[in-house]
């Protein structure tokens, strides 16, 4: 048996009752689908550059991921259904931005932690 595991099966039922009752399952899956969406290679290139500027349009962002504007487009929309960038228009331009200072955090957390890790190896 991995020393990672315990050598006997046991449980504090009021703890796990506590922390069943708090877990809400819309929040999970909406929370899990925010993953996901941040999952893909591409659209943390286009998070993380959005996160570097304070505002991008669509064909920067293209050009710093080296993508076409459709395909940044698409990835874009994504985000912005999703919650994770925000967009505005000024003529025909559309400008990018994260959403709000809690994807900003989450962004800054995520590599911070990323940089961690590589310290410790």
């Amino acid at each position: 048996m991995g020393k990672d595991r315990c050598e006997i099966y046991c449980f504090n039922e009021s703890k796990v009752n506590e922390v069943k009752s708090s877990i809400v399952v819309e929040d999970i899956q909406r929370a899990t689908k925010m993953l996901k969406a941040l999952a893909d290679e591409t659209r943390m290139k286009v998070v993380f550059a959005l996160y570097q500027g304070t505002e991008l349009c669509v064909c920067d962002v293209a050009n710093i991921i080296e993508a076409t504007v459709a395909t940044t487009s698409h990835h874009l929309r994504l985000l912005r259904n999703m919650g994770i960038a925000k967009y505005r228009k000024e003529g025909k331009l559309a400008f990018y931005s994260l959403d709000d200072e809690h994807m900003e955090q989450l962004i800054q957390v995520l590599f911070a932690h990323q940089q961690e890790l590589k310290t410790r190896s």
